[in-house]
């Protein structure tokens, strides 16, 4: 796929979606993989396997569709408690996502970022998440964010801290801290909130995940599991998020 020659907005009309109802950045909780697996009788691995296959597959479409930011989480800050072999394992493949799909990140004009504590994670993950970041950076097309060994709460910690650090200093008068202060020092500083939030494997929790982000987000759960996840299920839940009334505390205009 090229996106540089490609349509979105007659894409998205081609699959039936309007194009001017849109979601401008989507944020999904990629749940599921090891019950899928466990499901289909194989290794909770194969689960996560096919589902780095579905973050290939819906990164792509949103390309086509020409969204702005798609923010994906793929491993908790509490996803160390799981066991060591399946944390090597995802770090392995995460690794491997990185280096494989450089290549086409760059020709599809896909800036790629990552927010989350850079501590914990092997040297050469560090690195090959560095490298990508370099050679996107200047990239104008869809903003692909990975939330890699993040939590919510502890991003909150660390923007007050580096706030508390610019008041100390006297660079900051405190009165001077607002949403747009504290917006600014989160990881995700200068992105846009997320307009929807999407959730897989039907759990209706949002599991310490951009906590400040989604105050008015919408909220998208379906039961398939996140490698079943694919183009006409991400359809199904853009079709959903455009007959939303999106007031943000207001009342509905006539």
């Amino acid at each position: 796929m090229n996106t540089h020659t490609h349509n979105p907005r007659e894409y998205a009309s081609s699959v039936g979606l309007d194009p001017t109802r849109l979601p401008r950045h989507i944020a999904i909780i990629m749940d599921g993989n090891g019950r899928w697996a466990q499901r289909q009788g194989k290794e909770r691995a194969e689960g996560h396997e096919r589902g780095a296959h579905s973050v290939d597959v819906i990164t792509e479409e949103c390309c086509r569709l020409g969204l702005g930011q798609l923010t994906l989480y793929c491993l908790s800050s509490e996803n160390w408690k799981r066991p060591k072999p399946e944390i090597d394992f995802l770090m392995a493949l995460l690794k491997q996502y990185l280096l494989l799909e450089r290549e086409k990140i760059q020709k599809q004009n896909i800036r790629f970022t990552v927010i989350g504590r850079r501590s914990g994670l092997p040297d050469e993950v560090l690195a090959e998440i560095d490298e990508n970041v370099r050679l996107t950076q200047y990239n104008t097309g869809l903003t692909l964010c990975l939330a890699i060994n993040y939590g919510s709460r502890a991003e909150i910690v660390d923007a007050v801290q580096s706030l508390a650090l610019k008041v100390s200093r006297g660079e900051l008068k405190p009165e001077d801290i607002d949403e747009a202060a504290i917006s600014g020092a989160l990881y995700t500083g200068g992105m846009p909130d997320p307009d929807l939030l999407v959730r897989t494997a039907g759990e209706m929790r949002v599991s310490n995940y951009l906590l400040w982000q989604i105050s008015y987000a919408e909220l998208w759960v379906t039961p398939k599991f996140w490698p079943e996840f694919d183009a006409t299920l991400l359809h199904e839940g853009l079709r959903d998020y455009a007959l939303r009334e999106r007031r943000f505390g207001g009342l509905k205009t006539e």
